[in-house]
């Protein structure tokens, strides 16, 4: 069904810009702007098993798509400015805001490359933890583990499982169990769960994630670029609904004052760790504009209105399918026209 939704969702897409749908409406739901999230930036890899695929772009077509956000006169701008064209009236030409998540260490070896050749702005969300070296990034120990394995053991809420993927197929269905399982884990069982995997088959977690990551090094040199805002996105980078609320308010104060204080600037712009509707919830709204953000960004899909019609602490963004590398789809997306209206808040109290 999921596969069914995606042909017709393409299909829809295509028809409206073939049609030009989307040019008549796009005065209409295109609103202030857009903002698009992109995850990671590297190569083509090769491997056969990419579970994560979705969450990647290479810098050929990074550039590319820069290229063409330029010819369709969108005004590229950072995640300050955005802001500002939320909350005042419309102006002629509509925005795009680059944001990218992860903290990846091909931030820095593929991305800034591509967005100092073309002079733009560009935000990068980060989890404290990471560069600090202690971050536990374990969907990469998940696709190391089943893509190098025929035969899986775990622990499951207190129940040692077994599981063959001797098939392409069977190693992408089990991916996809475990990483949905693990999501919704406390962060101590979460972090229990992915340790006991690493050490059933000799995965170093620790060394995977640091190397994986930008570090503090990396970071340094980054941080001269005026075009290059950097936002938080905690310390560790859990799911917030899995949390406390004494423990989600501590992980985003904790993450803006690390952050801070690396930085020696302000950090005013947060971002919902995995950021969908089933990662936060609404006092994690109100809790974001509480530890004194100026703005914060979901994965939820969307257009940012103008006049304050969207609410600054619960930004939609265009989640880009790395396996998608048509700019036409781009382009719809971009208008709005494949979004539902945007209804007006004023604040995240409202």
């Amino acid at each position: 069904m999921a596969s069914d939704n995606r042909f017709l969702r393409r299909a829809q897409i295509e028809f409206a810009y073939f049609s030009g749908a989307f040019l008549l409406k796009q005065r209409e739901a295109g609103g202030a702007g857009a903002i698009l999230r992109f995850e990671r930036v590297r190569p083509p890899a090769s491997a056969r098993f990419q579970p994560l695929r979705s969450g990647e772009i290479t810098p050929k077509f990074l550039d590319r798509a820069i290229g063409a956000l330029k010819r369709w006169n969108y005004d590229i701008v950072g995640i300050d400015e955005a802001c500002r064209r939320a909350v005042t009236l419309p102006e002629r030409r509509r925005f795009v805001c680059l944001t990218f998540d992860s903290g990846a260490k091909d931030f820095i070896t593929h991305a800034y490359p591509v967005l100092a050749r073309h002079g733009v702005s560009a935000t990068l969300y980060l989890s404290t933890a990471f560069p600090d070296g202690v971050g536990e990034a374990w969907w990469l120990a998940l696709e190391d583990v089943i893509g190098r394995e025929s035969r899986i053991s775990l622990m499951i809420d207190g129940a040692e499982r077994h599981f063959v993927v001797s098939e392409l197929s069977d190693k992408y269905e089990l991916f996809d169990y475990l990483f949905a399982w693990m999501r919704k884990l406390p962060p101590p069982d979460l972090s229990l769960a992915i340790n006991d995997l690493c050490r059933r088959y000799a995965v170093d977690l620790a060394g995977l994630s640091r190397s994986a990551s930008l570090d503090w090094a990396d970071l340094a040199k980054l941080a001269g670029d005026p075009r290059l805002t950097f936002g938080c996105a905690t310390v560790n980078y859990p799911a917030l609904s899995n949390l406390r609320d004494a423990d989600a308010r501590r992980e985003m104060k904790m993450g803006k004052a690390v952050a801070e204080s690396a930085f020696r600037r302000d950090v005013s712009h947060f971002a919902f760790p995995f950021g969908d509707r089933g990662s936060f919830r609404r006092q994690h709204v109100v809790m974001a504009e509480e530890a004194g953000f100026a703005s914060a960004v979901s994965t939820l899909p969307g257009i940012v209105g103008a006049q304050g019609r969207t609410n600054l602490h619960a930004l939609p963004r265009i989640a880009w399918d790395g396996r998608v590398r048509s700019l036409r789809v781009m382009r719809v997306l971009l208008s709005g026209v494949m979004f539902a209206p945007v209804q007006p808040t004023r604040s995240a109290r409202n």
